[in-house]
């Protein structure tokens, strides 16, 4: 089973900004109160590396990934700090070749068939579907699927708890992504509660789609 699998099994992955590493063990509990032991932490503070060191270290049950990965150096601090997976929001043949080099999960930002074709000539498989609502969103995927039938995607962008339920119906969807799960801010003020009612709420909504076969 790869990382993917797993972040398949739970449908959903909060995507997260973490100001102040001293957030990121109560964010995790938040997580896993409401059922989610996975995260994937951007790579848009100086802080990222260092919460995911901290959550790899303190909660050996969460599936920690890195994201909004923009260079070979993010990448391999990702790695270094234990990240699991790499995302980046668009495809970037330097990344991509560095992760496939270094045995490291990689799932790249695409938006057009012509970049799943370049993803496929690199052995990809499960592919990163962003901006997911700005670039078509379960009608562009569903017509992706058909040309590419291999091609497994999670899409992130604009999806929340309003929509979050077509794009699971979609067979090509591994998991989808999101931030409305933990909004920035949510967590800089430290309302963990909401967090986890966010969460739970998500966790209800992959139940009930799996429960009719979706």
């Amino acid at each position: 089973m790869t990382v993917f699998d797993e972040l398949g099994a739970h449908g959903v992955v909060p995507v997260a900004v973490i100001d102040d590493i001293s957030l990121a063990p109560p964010l995790a509990d938040a997580l896993l109160r409401g059922g989610l032991p996975c995260i994937e932490v951007t790579f848009r503070t100086q802080a990222a590396s260092h919460a995911i060191d901290v959550l790899v270290k303190e909660f050996p049950e969460l599936i920690v990934g890195a994201g909004t990965v923009m260079t070979i150096d993010q990448a391999r601090a990702a790695r270094d700090a234990g990240a699991r997976f790499v995302m980046s929001p668009g495809f970037d043949d330097e990344i991509v070749d560095w992760c496939v080099a270094e045995g490291m999960p990689v799932a790249p930002g695409v938006m057009t068939a012509t970049e799943v074709s370049r993803a496929i000539r690199k052995g990809l498989t499960v592919l990163k579907f962003f901006p997911a609502e700005h670039a078509g969103g379960v009608a562009t995927l569903r017509a992706l699927g058909g040309v590419f039938p291999d091609v497994a995607y999670l899409p992130t962008g604009g999806i929340d708890e309003r929509n979050l339920e077509s794009y699971l119906e979609e067979s090509c969807v591994v998991a989808c992504g999101g931030s409305w799960l933990v909004p920035r801010e949510t967590i800089r003020a430290g309302d963990f509660s909401e967090v986890e009612r966010r969460v739970a709420g998500s966790v209800e909504i992959v139940r009930s789609v799996r429960a009719r076969g979706g």
